[in-house]
């Protein structure tokens, strides 16, 4: 790349859409979609359509090309159905992916902007801060104590100072002070970098080009659903066998080549019927359609089995502040050790950071200018230099040079600050009554100190090796949301223990956790005991604890793992870097959109756009709906292939001719044509069961297939069967000349049948007529529900049916089908009365 210019206004849109032009996108390698014929392709090569083609084949071969045709007319309408649906889909997981991508801040037309990380180019000023994981190689422009984590690259696991271009020394190292590179991460301060390299130019796409990504494991509902299409696969050939010997024998006056051709479209009518090949669609539809609904109530799934695993969960770990409470802090009460609240005040807000962005340092500053302590003031002095915060220490500190004398102006965790601070034997107590005096209001308490170094030189080098006196201290209220305590109570009813993560001390959370009504909320371990803590210990702990405080973002990897080790599925909170690890160790990591960083959020599983607890509980009773949405369509699927299989099997064991048969391969394409729709666009829009959320949560070793969905599955399309094939097999006793009318009564039974099933099955504990409610100003439904009928008259009043092989019904007729249908299906409402009774 060459050198670009400097420009503080950054590039102009053109100068950026130019030079996108000349450098293409800032990723590894260039995403590949696949083509529309390589979509028909792949649909094509399914056994369900292998079949269909060479029934086709064989009707041409039997020299009758109408029926072939009409055949490949309805493999058409099928396919178009599959790529129009596998369409919306990629649609749907592409603007996921766009939701989910990784974003930067630049400056672009002299504003600062956040633009997809993709779409930056060479001369872009990326603005950099902690949390952020650097998106391409650049100058180091302008820094404030950056510090970056190059171990991705190096392999060192010590941070790199960085320093700007202007002050770097010359140096032969490969790996430069004052440039940033890809794949790395800032894990302490902020800078201005101006873009030099982008995607597999850079040092990290030097070494990631190459490196295939790894293959997607199949999810375990994948398996389940590939296990059950394999399993009716293999049946369906052994009856294919079957069949196809019964038709034979049941033909002995055709020509032998005609008997084999026979024998092989009644075994292909068969195979069609058995193998469910809606079950993969289903599967991809449901949990893609079901991440979209989510995105759009602030839940933005990342991944998309997370949304089978939502249902499952059992624990909810979550961070206190800004998720329970609304992140939106003030101070509430002040305690001045020598009764002077001005000197606290002053103390604490020089320990703040000059541009804050912890709510609870703005908070303080606020404070501060309230109290006429102005940011020129507390920040008008000279920056000595600064003790960092770090999770361990819990503390901080800045020296100034203030007023002509140094200031070591420190502030922290009460504990730790104590611990650094020369007190009186009554000094402390009185200071340990006022901490839990404030934290039992449920206020964040912050202990504030200083110290008057003489010279630069008597500066500590280490913050804990301070000797401090003692400001006082400072109250900050953060107020739990106003939806929390319903969605707490909701969460007990729902079997899901909430647990509460937090840095603050116990009595703090604990004060809040009863206000919001969580269960155990005097059962607290601090991080201090955790540490004391043996694996096995806390894993017996853990059973009954809803607080962890004082708790640092290492930790939260064995509290997940002691929940899972007592078999229990954990969503996990996470905002910081550190987070990352139990983000991805956690069954589902949730990260937070507004506070999180770059790299919690690419652990994540889930990203919460708002940070609201209440977006969480909503995203599990989502999970919860989806789940028993494809539960109810891969049972509608079974139920809606026994009449079809049924059929085509026991005509031929019953000697009926390969001229009478209740279903040809026709027949069956068209039948596919009507449940393809049904199953994965009505069915998926189904609300939530009234009772989700006062159910515990799913066993995830469950089948999705179990036993209550298949006894329900196999009886009622055993009852669809014997009313369709009966219906079919007692006229055509009665007039065997006459099959085109049996066929024709047993198919509109079927059909009109389909509409009762799938508003029956929509819940499994309303009646139809509930679940028809619900949704009666749904169009969708209306098209499909109206679409069947409308389908249905056409090839029962038009010149269509004589190509079907089918007859025109009389009213009579019809009327009649349609109250079989309703009887074959209706019955299944009793039921569900006797259950309601039962209860």
């Amino acid at each position: 790349m060459k050198e670009f210019r400097t420009n503080p206004t950054g590039l102009t849109t053109k100068e950026a859409l130019q030079r996108q032009e000349q450098f293409g996108k800032n990723e590894l390698t260039p995403q590949k979609k696949d083509s529309f014929f390589h979509k028909v392709l792949h649909i094509i090569c399914e056994p369900m359509f292998l079949l269909l083609l060479v029934a086709a084949g064989i009707y041409f071969i039997l020299g009758e090309p109408q029926d072939g045709a009409i055949m490949l007319i309805f493999v058409l309408g099928i396919i178009s159905i599959d790529v129009i649906q596998e369409w919306k889909t990629d649609k749907t997981l592409s603007a996921l992916k766009d939701l989910s991508a990784p974003h930067v801040k630049v400056i672009r037309d002299g504003n600062e902007v956040t633009i997809a990380s993709v779409d930056l180019v060479p001369g872009d000023l990326m603005m950099i801060y902690e949390g952020v994981k650097i998106p391409a190689d650049g100058i180091v422009i302008k820094c404030s104590a950056l510090c970056v984590d190059e171990s991705s690259l190096t392999g060192e696991a010590e941070g790199v100072w960085k320093i700007t271009t202007e002050n770097v020394e010359p140096s032969t190292d490969y790996w430069r002070k004052d440039y940033c590179y890809a794949g790395t991460l800032a894990i302490q301060g902020t800078a201005t970098i101006q873009v030099d390299k982008i995607g597999a130019t850079t040092e990290y796409g030097k070494i990631g080009a190459n490196v295939a990504s790894a293959p997607d494991e199949p999810t375990p509902l994948q398996k389940q659903t590939g296990s059950l299409v394999k399993l009716c696969a293999g049946i369906a050939a052994v009856l294919f066998a079957l069949v196809g010997v019964a038709t034979y024998i049941n033909i002995p006056d055709h020509a032998f080549g005609d008997r084999i051709i026979e024998s092989i479209l009644a075994g292909i009518t068969l195979a069609m019927a058995m193998i469910p090949e809606e079950f993969p669609v289903i599967l991809t539809v449901f949990l893609s359609m079901g991440a979209w609904r989510l995105a759009k109530k602030q839940s933005l799934v990342r991944k998309l089995p997370a949304v089978e695993t939502l249902g499952a969960v059992s624990v909810l770990c979550v961070d206190k502040t800004g998720t329970i409470t609304m992140n939106q802090m003030t101070v509430q009460d002040t305690w001045a050790n020598g009764g002077d609240t001005n000197h606290l005040s002053e103390i604490m807000g020089l320990a703040c950071e000059t541009d804050a962005y912890d709510p609870m340092e703005k908070a303080m500053l606020v404070h501060c200018e309230k109290l006429g302590l102005t940011k020129d003031h507390l920040f008008g002095g000279k920056l000595i230099t600064e003790y960092a915060f770090s999770n361990e220490l819990k503390m901080m500190g800045r020296i100034w040079l203030h007023d002509d004398e140094i200031i070591v102006a420190a502030k922290g965790s009460p504990e730790r600050i104590l611990t650094i601070c020369a007190l009186s034997a009554d000094e402390r107590t009185n200071a340990e009554d006022k901490i839990r005096e404030m934290s039992e209001q449920g206020l964040r308490v912050i202990a504030v100190g200083f110290m008057n170094p003489k010279t630069e030189s008597e500066i500590p080098e280490k913050i804990s090796d301070c000797s401090l006196t003692l400001c006082g201290l400072v109250g900050l209220a953060d107020p739990p949301r106003e939806s929390v305590k319903n969605d707490i109570a909701l969460c007990n009813k729902a079997g899901i223990r909430v647990v509460m993560i937090t840095g603050d001390n116990g009595i703090t959370a604990a004060s809040i956790a009863q206000k919001i009504g969580m269960l155990n909320a005097d059962h607290i371990i601090t991080g201090d005991m955790l540490n004391e803590m043996t694996d096995e210990e806390l894993c017996e702990k853990v059973k009954d604890v809803s607080i962890f405080s004082r708790v640092v973002p290492e930790h939260k990897m064995r509290i997940v793992k002691a929940f899972k080790q007592n078999g229990e599925i954990v969503a996990m909170t996470g905002d910081g870097v550190n987070d990352a690890p139990a983000l991805k160790y956690a069954d589902i990591g949730i990260a937070m959109g507004k506070r999180g960083s770059e790299v919690s959020r690419e652990a994540a599983d889930l990203i919460l756009m708002d940070d609201n607890f209440s977006t969480i509980v909503y995203t599990v009773k989502d999970g919860r709906r989806v789940y028993d949405n494809i539960r109810k369509a891969v049972g509608y699927v079974f139920t809606i292939h026994i009449p079809i299989a049924f059929a085509a099997l026991l005509a031929p064991m019953l000697g009926v001719g390969p001229a009478s048969l209740f279903l040809l391969p026709l027949h069956v394409v068209l039948l596919e044509l009507v449940i393809d729709p049904t199953c994965s666009i009505v069915l998926e829009r189904q609300p939530a069961e009234t009772d989700i959320m006062d159910r515990k949560p799913r066993n995830p070793k469950e089948k999705l297939l179990n036993a209550s969905v298949l006894l329900k599955s196999i009886t009622q399309g055993l009852a669809l069967f014997a009313a369709s094939f009966g219906t079919y097999h007692y006229l055509l006793e009665q007039n065997p000349e006459n099959a085109a009318l049996a066929r024709t009564m047993g198919f509109a039974i079927i059909m009109l049948a389909n509409l009762f099933l799938v508003q029956v099955n929509s819940s499994d504990h309303d009646f139809a007529y509930q679940s028809f409610k619900r949704l009666v100003k749904d169009k969708v439904m209306w098209t499909v529900n109206i679409g069947t009928i409308a389908g249905l008259i056409v090839i029962l009043y038009t010149p269509v049916n004589s190509f079907l092989k089918f007859t025109p019904l009389s009213l009579s007729q019809l009327f009649t089908a349609l109250g079989i249908a309703a009887i074959s299906i209706l019955w299944y409402e009793v039921v569900k009365l006797i259950k309601k009774l039962n209860k």
